[in-house]
């Protein structure tokens, strides 16, 4: 999570200031960096909070981080997942169909605000973000009950490729992978297999 109104740092910027090459500094002064600062997330892409980071430079202490959350903090996928109940596949597929904003990429990394998650959690599951349906070719209107519900794609795919399953079992593994319901995943593979029925 980058906390409301912190400035944020990666490594190869932190090089940069300190004009060094990436690799040398890599080598020499990285290993202390990363046993004294916390990079802010779980990720490959190494981002850390600037005011720790010159902290550590010159040898102070290092300030400490909001405890409390706001409404403005940013949230990776696995964050935001971990709110929703779901998977960060999920949170990205949200983004991708309009129950979540397309968020913002710092550093190569894609994140939402806590404010538009939490909109997401208190709006219901058929509705998009801002209580309102997504707006597809033909209006607010929707032909089906899950129509652009993101987890129809992941229902599909499932059909696809794993075809030979129960119908119950898919769904509940299903459940298991994406949260919600058993009952829910079994209407969406419904709809999913009866959207798939005219092409075959």
């Amino acid at each position: 999570m980058i906390p409301h109104n912190r400035p944020v740092i990666n490594e190869r910027d932190i090089a940069k200031e300190a004009g060094m090459p990436i690799n040398t500094w890599r080598r020499q002064v990285a290993p202390g960096l990363r046993e004294h600062v916390s990079a802010l997330f779980d990720s490959r892409i190494r981002i850390y909070d600037r005011a720790q980071v010159q902290a550590h430079l010159e040898d102070r202490p290092l300030p400490e981080l909001p405890d409390t959350p706001h409404a403005d903090d940013l949230l990776d996928d696995e964050e935001a997942a971990a709110l929703l109940g779901v998977t960060p596949s999920t949170v990205r597929a949200y983004a991708t169909q309009g129950y979540l904003p397309a968020g913002t990429t710092v550093y190569g990394v894609r994140l939402w605000t806590r404010r538009s998650i939490q909109t997401r959690l208190d709006t219901p599951s058929r509705q998009g973000q801002g209580g309102g349906r997504p707006t597809g070719p033909s209006g607010p209107t929707k032909a089906h009950p899950y129509e652009g519900d993101p987890r129809l794609d992941l229902a599909a795919e499932a059909l696809t490729s794993a075809h030979d399953l129960p119908r119950t079992r898919l769904a509940q593994a299903l459940a298991d992978e994406h949260g919600g319901s058993t009952r829910t995943w079994e209407r969406l593979l419904a709809q999913a297999a009866s959207a798939r029925t005219p092409a075959q």
